[in-house]
Order: structure tokens, then sequence, then C-alpha cells
């Protein structure tokens, strides 16, 4: 007859795993189509993602340079947000449109132009607006 075996029980403390090089590249492939769908500019993209236009267009080209961890998140909550909208939208042309529509939430502004205002907390204001309609939070 075997044993009980002591099972720690202790809570642990969350630690994400941080997002590799390999998941950011991906990523910024992703947001090039979301882009795309968005009818986003470069000055736009640039703007969303904290990089000058030249580097956006050299790394859109291909030529995909480090993504720091600023760039990882940022990338993070677009893909969130794109995430939130094909849950919250059963039709993506419509989530597509929602991000340009006006919004009461953001004082009649688009969640576009909050996201272009250029902080990190910007798209994440978007991320969690769009997480607490999908009921999430």
């Amino acid at each position: 007859m075997t044993g009980l075996l002591p099972v720690d029980t202790a809570p642990r403390d969350f630690q994400p795993s941080p997002i590799t090089d390999d998941e950011a590249a991906a990523m910024f492939r992703a947001s090039l189509n979301l882009f795309r769908l968005w009818d986003t500019t470069d000055e736009e993209a640039a703007i969303l993602l904290d990089l000058p236009v030249r580097t956006y267009r050299r790394w859109k080209a291909g030529d995909v340079g480090r993504i720091d961890r600023d760039g990882k998140a940022r990338l993070s909550n677009l893909m969130g947000i794109h995430k939130a909208l094909r849950i919250i939208f059963r039709e993506p042309q419509r989530g597509y449109a929602w991000i340009k529509r006006p919004n009461s939430a953001f004082a009649n502004k688009s969640a576009f132009e909050i996201m272009l205002g250029g902080e990190l907390t910007d798209l994440m204001r978007v991320r969690r607006y769009l997480d607490a309609e999908r009921g999430t939070w």
C-alpha cells in the first residue's frame, strides 16, 4: 500500500511568461493585417507601435528589427483589442468599422482616436473597455 504524499498548497505569485521574440514577430505580422482592415496609414500605424515611420515601413517590408518590451506590450494590446472585437461582433466588418466610430464612452471620440494618443496606456484603455463590454472584467 502506498502512503500519501504531502501536496504543496502555498499560494504562488502569478508570473506571466515574457513574450518571446518569435511571438512578437508573429504579432507584428498579424498587426499588419489588422492595420489593413482598419484602413490605417503608415503614419498612424507607426504611432500605435511607437516607431518612426521609416522604421515601420522597413519592418512592414519584411526587415523586422528587435521588438522591445514596450513594443511587445503594444502588440499584445492590439491583439487583445482585435480578439475582443471578434468576440463582440459576429460580423468581423462591424468590428473593423466600430474602431473608427465615435463612442460616448470616449467623449464621442473613436477608439482609434484614443489609441492615436500614442501612449501604451491609450491602447490599454481601449482594450480594457472592450474586455469589460464582453464581460471578462
